[in-house]
């Protein structure tokens, strides 16, 4: 399926600074026959600010008897299937290219980003949008433990991308990158007391944090591209999905920043969607119905750079 829906360019003046093709596939393999399989997932980016997504087309094997795409309360693009051909293999293959004209560097150095940080706590009319970000989950995320360890960053009238940028080293420096170590189950509360986990870990770790201080936070998943080590040819899909944070200021704009590489967001990151928490925005989510005992996944993401990148290997 190719969507075709139009779409303006958010940033026509400024220059492209990326191009990347995106390939997400995951593969389900069942013991048994699967009579019916009802899926939703994020698989199409969306367009902001920092990127255009010029073309998406998303193949599912067995063809689907009812599919559809639409746009969420947040305006994520979603995708929604059923197959009722019986299968014991489910293939959802994603393809997408993308522009990305990165981060407004100007606006990042203005106000409001060096303002104290309170001042971007969302209050009044302008911070109404913003204001269910700041909102605890449920089951609440926020208890002591994540209190204490966010107040370190958030001294009084420190400016707000330098308590952003504390926090993010912070989280960098203090946890390992396990793979593995976690689910996307695992509270953030569980994560603090075992000092590991992974992308997701550590950017609902860092919402948590801002949420405690009364700051609007949301969940961004999407990818990040990665080259190999210098003399090294580059891997077909050894890239994953990746999940950052980002932060509101006045003026509705977010700063966006990735702990498990401790740094702020640039070209090299692609969007596809943001929630207030992973269960807002999974890559795929379903239901299927079938006697087979056993089933298995597999997902493999490429992001094949249309141009040169930094010779950076960030942590996906």
């Amino acid at each position: 399926m190719t969507d075709t829906t139009p779409r303006t360019d958010p940033a026509a003046e400024r220059p492209v600074l990326r191009r990347y093709k995106i390939t997400h596939r995951t593969t389900y393999t069942y013991s048994g026959p699967v009579t019916s399989s009802y899926g939703r997932g994020y698989l199409l980016p969306r367009d902001t600010e920092e990127q255009r997504c010029v073309a998406s087309v998303v193949d599912i094997t067995p063809p689907p008897a009812d599919r559809s795409t639409g746009s969420d309360v947040y305006g994520n693009r979603d995708l929604y299937f059923q197959v009722s051909t019986p299968h014991e293999e489910l293939v959802v293959a994603a393809e997408s290219e993308i522009e990305v004209y990165g981060p407004d560097k100007a606006r990042l150095a203005a106000a409001p980003a060096n303002a104290p940080w309170e001042l971007s706590r969302p209050v009044g009319t302008e911070g109404a949008m913003a204001q269910e970000f700041v909102l605890d989950l449920d089951p609440p995320e926020i208890g002591d433990a994540v209190r204490e360890y966010a107040a370190p960053s958030f001294p009084p009238e420190r400016p707000l991308v330098d308590a952003v940028v504390d926090l993010t080293t912070r989280i960098h420096r203090d946890f390992e990158y396990k793979s593995g170590s976690t689910s996307v189950s695992t509270r953030v509360a569980e994560v603090l007391e075992k000092r590991s986990g992974v992308c997701q870990d550590f950017a609902r770790l860092a919402i948590a944090c801002l949420r405690s201080r009364g700051l609007a936070a949301r969940y961004v998943s999407g990818y990040l591209a990665t080259q190999p080590p210098p003399g090294k040819e580059r891997m077909i899909g050894v890239d994953a999905t990746h999940a950052w944070a980002a932060v509101w200021m006045p003026g509705d704009r977010w700063l966006a920043f990735d702990p498990t590489n401790d740094q702020l967001v640039d070209e090299r990151y692609t969007v596809v969607a943001w929630g207030r928490d992973y269960a807002d925005v999974p890559p795929l989510r379903g239901v299927i119905y079938t006697e087979a005992r056993n089933s298995t996944i597999a997902v493999s993401v490429d992001v094949a750079p249309m141009e040169v990148l930094a010779p950076d290997q960030p942590k996906c």
